[in-house]
């Protein structure tokens, strides 16, 4: 590892718990959000009286009722130092694990439980939720009126920018597709397992050109939840603790102004800066990477972003099997959010999770001392990136 100095992580993650993962419209994000919970304090070996500060997150698409306060009292919690619900879109689920640490550090809470639960998929399946303006201009009803909806097809224009900055096509968007269902065909959890190949990426069809069905996120029902302690007391429980080393956090702003490239500039590179430069490494330190990618595009862009390639080269970088297991860098190793499931910024989390506690199976990566995690919000403009390892120090 390219690491300068001993740096000694201040807090850790000691429990992880999930709901079941569905398809079907079985039950709400606040059933699922219980699950997760109760399963979390199960695995962390804790009595729900231990626990003193709950923050939650739910799609930004969702109202606060969806996920309420007062969920508190549904998962069976006594009086609490803090709770909040956090709202910065897919960089949330980090923010929250973010925030949680630094409420332990001041001495505001000792456990923090954090969860994100979701559950879009209707009896029409999961598109019909994302149908909805993302006001990527900035004036309210712009982009609907002129036929700019969802998520898709905001970048569906960054990845024609790119293709015209860097003279990629279609290929580059079938290598990051295809990487991630090579990851999920050893997940035994995830809901796309079987290889894709060329002709079968091809003849999908298109959601918002040039973006295919395969480029596109896989939304289930279901919630994850981790809980959050000081570094000090995190080797008392049942499970191997993930402690968490940084967190840096990058909002892009101005860009709809002349001269910026709002369609490819985001936040990682500003995010990647204040992680790495808080720890003094390089992101060469990093042995694995779980992105934020509901697009096959985000993929490509997060490795540029994040410093592990110069702007133009991560294609090649994907195409050359850099990502894929057995790689030089495993990116997405659950199969991401295109094969794996989509529940935002709680995928990448849950799955780095995982390696760390080295209970990948199949796909766990050969070196687990380092990995980075990152979340996004919007059209990446709202970055939030944090390191994970096994090793209280590094």
């Amino acid at each position: 590892m390219n690491v300068v100095r001993k740096r000694s992580a201040a807090s850790a993650i000691i429990g992880l718990g999930e709901s079941t993962f569905s398809r079907k419209p079985d039950k709400t994000a606040r059933a699922h959000a219980v699950e997760a919970c109760l399963d979390a304090v199960s695995d962390a070996g804790l009595k729900m009286a231990e626990i003193d500060g709950l923050l939650l997150n739910r799609s930004p698409i969702e109202a606060s009722s969806v996920l309420p306060l007062h969920l508190k009292r549904d998962i069976g919690l006594g009086d609490l130092s803090l709770l909040a619900s956090v709202e910065a879109e897919g960089s949330s689920a980090i923010q929250m694990i973010q925030y949680a640490a630094l409420a332990i550090d001041a001495g505001m809470a000792e456990k923090v439980l954090c969860v994100f639960a979701d559950a879009p998929v209707g009896a029409t399946g999961g598109g019909d939720a994302y149908s909805i303006s993302m006001n990527l201009v900035g004036l309210d009803g712009w982009d609907e009126r002129h036929g700019l909806i969802g998520a898709t097809g905001g970048f569906a224009l960054s990845v024609q920018r790119y293709f015209h900055l860097y003279g990629a096509d279609s290929n580059a968007l079938y290598e990051a597709a295809a990487a991630d269902r090579e990851w999920a065909a050893l997940n035994p959890k995830a809901f796309l397992r079987k290889p894709l190949d060329k002709e079968e990426y091809f003849a999908s069809r298109w959601i918002v050109e040039p973006l295919r069905l395969f480029d596109c996120a896989y939304p289930v029902n279901g919630a994850v939840a981790v809980i959050v302690s000081g570094a000090e007391s995190a080797a008392d429980g049942p499970n191997s603790p993930v402690y968490v080393h940084g967190f840096g956090q990058g909002h892009s702003g101005a860009r709809n102004f002349a001269g910026a490239e709002p369609e490819i500039q985001t936040g990682a590179g500003i995010a990647g800066r204040n992680l790495f430069g808080g720890l003094g490494i390089t992101p060469g330190a990093c042995d694995f990477c779980e992105f934020y990618n509901p697009f096959s595009i985000t993929t490509i862009l997060a490795l540029e972003g994040y410093g592990f390639c110069k702007p133009g080269e991560g294609v090649d970088f994907i195409a050359g099997r850099a990502t894929r297991p057995g790689g030089a860098l495993p990116t997405n190793t659950g199969g991401g959010h295109l094969s794996s499931y989509y529940l935002q910024g709680m995928t990448p989390v849950h799955e780095a999770i995982v390696q760390i506690r080295r209970c990948g199976g199949e796909r766990q990566v050969p070196s687990n001392n380092l990995g980075l995690v990152t979340g996004f919000g919007g059209r990446m403009e709202y970055h939030s990136a944090m390191t994970v390892s096994p090793h209280r120090e590094i």
